[in-house]
């Protein structure tokens, strides 16, 4: 075979384990073995989990020597991002509030991925509690980006991006609040999904902003990224948030055909600090599509524009609200300089958050604290359905909106440690769809410098299958998802 299996993707796994050329053991093998080779350069695992993967690995074979009719995901090696409950397994959030947590129920898409045979690699690193751009918020370590060690794999879900762009899983679930991520995705080459909110349950995910929250794939192509949302979505009863709608299989919308397809190009997407060749790469796909049969116009969205802030009023509200349960009582770190139960709290809260969750805590209770919350938190609410109604207006004359996904390709490590604004400026194309709720993806579509750069494909609410298709013929006319970093 000429590929290594690492290198392999899922729908390719499943073929060979499906038809006993290879077994789900050896291709588990493969991937730890995988981990143990680049896993001390990279750094995406906060925990990794060799022996529950073999012995789920083991399940599968035998189901399959059966004869059983096993799933599209079955023997396939995945991840989960640490903010995502794992019963009996260590579940920190890359916080070391939570450094020594391990939940007594599984999330709702973790059992969904075990019913589908997935086998589990481990936990993914994170900004602490999904709280940044970079993965350098991480309580824990830094994650490196494969494309360049010395750049940032974005974030939150930057373990999950550089753990599939660096081949040591097969696909990995992420969290987007506010691009998290669709943003890695982009800075790592990979393919990542933020459905509709509601369409994938949020049961078992620590919450960090409730009305923004959403679950997806992180794959290696479209067509895994179908197969994940087929296992993933559907209405949970444990999460009153989750849509009560049917689930479409999602690989019927893998077909080559945007003929008569309208693409809008929103010109407030492509605003001052756009990098030039991102903005070309982006309108060169486009360019692309069109040649293949759609039409594209111009859009605008003038509430776009407050997108950012209304986000970080909003997000951080929420954040304030769910974190408060973090007090050294129930679970999580319990500090020891603590003389009174208020102390306690106090100390426990100091010495276990990092300096941006503290920060966002902070603005948070201030929007929402008497006197200011009518100013801050509910004008944000007002503007943020003006948003929808500009995402609304648009869909009236476009099928998609096409974007880049991030104005630049991924920075340096430490670049932007002393410039806040520019970190958060990382996540201005990707932050108004969580406001909208609508689903969004990122695919790659174009290099800088060696680095990958992410077209943004954003769609109607619940119609992540036009989205497919688009983001499908676009990949079957190019090779970006093809290329690998360098990393051996």
């Amino acid at each position: 075979m000429a590929e290594k299996l690492y290198e392999l993707t899922a729908h390719a796994i499943h073929d060979l384990v499906k038809s006993r050329k290879v077994s789900a053991m050896e291709v588990a093998q493969s991937y730890i073995d995988r981990i143990g080779s680049v896993e001390d350069r990279v750094k995406c695992y906060v925990t990794t989990t060799p022996e529950l993967a073999l012995k789920q690995a083991a399940s599968v074979d035998k189901a399959v020597a059966r004869g059983d009719e096993i799933s599209p995901l079955a023997g396939v090696p995945g991840a989960v991002k640490d903010n995502m409950s794992t019963r009996g397994i260590l579940t920190t959030c890359s916080s070391k509030i939570l450094f020594n947590y391990k939940p007594v129920y599984d999330a709702t898409v973790v059992e969904r991925l075990r019913d589908a045979g997935v086998t589990t690699l481990g936990k993914t690193n994170l900004d602490e509690f999904a709280m940044g751009s970079s993965t350098e918020n991480s309580g824990f370590f830094v994650t490196h980006n494969p494309w360049n060690l010395d750049s940032v794999p974005g974030g939150s879900s930057g373990g999950s991006a550089a753990a599939v762009a660096a081949d040591e899983c097969a696909f990995a679930l992420g969290s987007d609040t506010g691009g998290s991520i669709r943003q890695p995705a982009s800075f790592c080459g990979v393919v990542g999904m933020k459905p509709t909110y509601g369409r994938v349950s949020r049961y078992g995910l620590v919450a960090f902003a409730s009305s923004l929250d959403q679950i997806g794939p992180l794959t290696k192509d479209v067509t895994d990224c179908a197969l994940v949302m087929n296992a993933i979505c559907g209405k949970d009863p444990c999460d009153s948030t989750s849509l009560d709608v049917a689930t479409p299989d999602f690989t019927k919308s893998l077909v080559e055909d945007v003929k008569g397809l309208r693409i809008g190009v929103p010109k407030e997407f492509f605003a001052k600090g756009t990098d030039p060749d991102v903005e070309k790469a982006v309108r060169d796909a486009v360019e692309l599509l069109c040649g293949l049969g759609a039409q594209q116009n111009e859009a605008s969205m003038p509430s776009v524009d407050y997108g950012l802030p209304v986000y970080y009023i909003i997000a951080p509200a929420e954040c304030s609200s769910n974190l408060a349960r973090f007090d050294g009582v129930r679970y999580g770190l319990r500090s020891e300089r603590s003389s009174d139960t208020v102390s306690m709290f106090q100390t426990t809260r100091e010495e276990g958050f990092g300096d941006e969750v503290k920060q966002r805590i902070m603005i948070g209770t201030y929007a929402l604290s008497a006197g200011y919350y009518d100013a801050y938190y509910l004008k944000a609410q007002k503007v943020r359905t003006l948003l929808r109604r500009d995402f609304e207006k648009a869909f009236e004359e476009f099928d998609v909106l096409i974007t880049p996904t991030s104005p630049t390709v991924a920075f340096g490590i430490g670049a932007l440690a002393d410039d806040p604004y520019a970190m958060k400026l990382a996540d201005v194309c990707t932050i108004p769809v969580n406001l909208a709720g609508i689903p969004a993806i990122s695919i790659p579509c174009g290099f800088k410098d060696g680095m990958p750069i992410g077209m943004q494909i954003m769609g109607k609410g619940l119609d992540e299958e036009t989205l497919l298709r688009v983001a499908y013929t676009f990949e079957r006319n190019t090779d970006f998802h093809k290329r690998k970093p360098e990393i051996c």
